[in-house]
């Protein structure tokens, strides 16, 4: 932190550039998920699940269906208002008030992000070990002749 203004720490919030915006954009972990993955927090991406903590909401749990990072804002399935028009809108959320109760482990590299921050190794698969030995060696008999 390089400074201790108020009005210039909203002012690089608001100025910030897309890939420093999603360090904003995290949430914490539930106590199960703290235990298994050895940390306190993530960045919440869509598909994961979370509980509402504060607000009118506070308790309700859904899928995280979009991450607006213009706006540091979450929307969660299920979590919508009526409009004047009689249409229903998601309401978005801050991700600071909500906590994330299931993670999405679709992709390789937030696993890889886990398990940089503290998550035990998770055991490879088989298919994926015997991949590798044959790649291994095809080279050791391109190698050797």
């Amino acid at each position: 932190m390089k400074t201790q203004k108020p009005s210039k720490q909203r002012k690089r919030l608001h100025q910030s550039p897309l890939h420093r915006r999603g360090k904003h954009l995290s949430a914490s972990l539930s106590s199960d998920l703290k235990s298994q993955f050895k940390t306190n927090a993530v960045t919440v991406r869509r598909g994961d699940t979370v509980r509402i903590l504060r607000g009118d909401r506070k308790g309700l749990e859904g899928k995280i269906t979009r991450v607006n990072t213009k706006n540091y804002r979450i929307f969660i399935e299920g979590i919508t208002r009526d409009k004047a028009d009689g249409t229903t809108t998601l309401i978005p959320i801050h991700p600071s008030k909500v906590m994330v109760t299931s993670l999405n482990l679709d992709d390789k590299w937030r696993r890889k992000i886990l398990e940089r921050k503290g998550a035990p190794v998770e055991v490879e698969r088989p298919e994926e070990k015997t991949e590798e030995a044959e790649k291994l060696a095809e080279e050791k008999e391109v190698g050797g002749t």
